[in-house]
């Protein structure tokens, strides 16, 4: 009889504890948020890496000498252009 109560005991807190030991962060969802959470993470990846390309960039044009630092610059002033007049964007 005594096994019977220790053991009912048991599964009562194991059920009690167990409610609460989940995360919100593996609930399920909808495909919607799924989405919505994979967009927001990528947009964000995206968003360093293009702040890591122009500081590379950046340090790669004070190695250069003043010449060739302007001529860099004109050509992707002129790509810029021609990416625009082709109506294709990043």
């Amino acid at each position: 009889m005594i096994t019977k109560y220790v053991s009912y005991i048991l599964f009562l807190t194991q059920l009690l504890f167990s409610c609460g030991s989940r995360s919100p962060e593996f609930e399920t969802g909808s495909v919607e948020q799924a989405q919505k959470l994979i967009d927001n993470k990528r947009a964000e990846l995206n968003k360093n890496a293009d702040k890591l390309k122009k500081e590379a960039m950046k340090r790669n044009l004070q190695m250069q000498s003043k010449a060739v630092r302007k001529s860099i610059k004109r050509n992707a002033k002129r790509q810029k252009k021609r990416m625009k007049r082709l109506n294709i964007t990043k």
